[in-house]
């Protein structure tokens, strides 16, 4: 367990609070408005910022989730697009086996059942049974902007329960 003690604030990496946060560094973080419902058995997450400008197409968050990691969260900027899946219970497990603390997706998931079951963090817009389509086409590590805020590669995000807050550095 990791404590790291800020005035008057004590924070556990395992207690994650972004109420907590929010108190302490709140001038120095950006508010995600609330759009994102959960998903997965780990109510919260944090870590850098990696992300994936993607529209219904998923391969390169394939690629991305099977690169070996430690402490990322994938962010996907899926348009917004509530049509196609952009990930299923199997890239769900490929995230967990490489490492990957979390995934946020501005778009849709699928197999949310199982998801639930998994240890991993998934917040995202929605579910549909639709697949999406393999053309091979996106941006990965690029800006990206949905939710009232600009995620940036590098920079970091903390999610729990209450919401999504990102800081350029890293707060513990």
């Amino acid at each position: 367990m990791i404590n790291i003690e800020n005035n008057k604030t004590r924070f556990h990496m395992e207690e994650l609070s972004t109420a907590d946060l929010w108190d302490e560094f709140g001038d120095r973080l950006e508010l995600v408005e609330p759009l994102f419902k959960s998903f997965g058995a780990k109510p919260s997450f944090h870590g850098a910022i990696t992300t994936i400008k993607c529209h219904e197409d998923n391969s390169l968050v394939r690629e991305t989730l099977g690169e070996k990691v430690q402490g990322k969260v994938l962010v996907i900027d899926g348009g917004g697009s509530l049509r196609r899946a952009l990930v299923g219970d199997r890239l769900a497990q490929k995230g967990i086996d490489n490492g990957w603390e979390g995934i946020l997706v501005f778009g849709c998931i699928r197999d949310s059942k199982i998801i639930n079951q998994m240890d991993i963090g998934i917040r995202a817009l929605n579910t549909v049974p639709a697949k999406t389509v393999k053309r091979g086409v996106g941006l990965k590590d690029v800006q990206v902007k949905f939710g009232g805020v600009s995620f940036v590669p590098g920079h970091f995000i903390y999610v729990d329960e209450d919401g999504i807050v990102v800081s350029k550095e890293a707060l513990f």
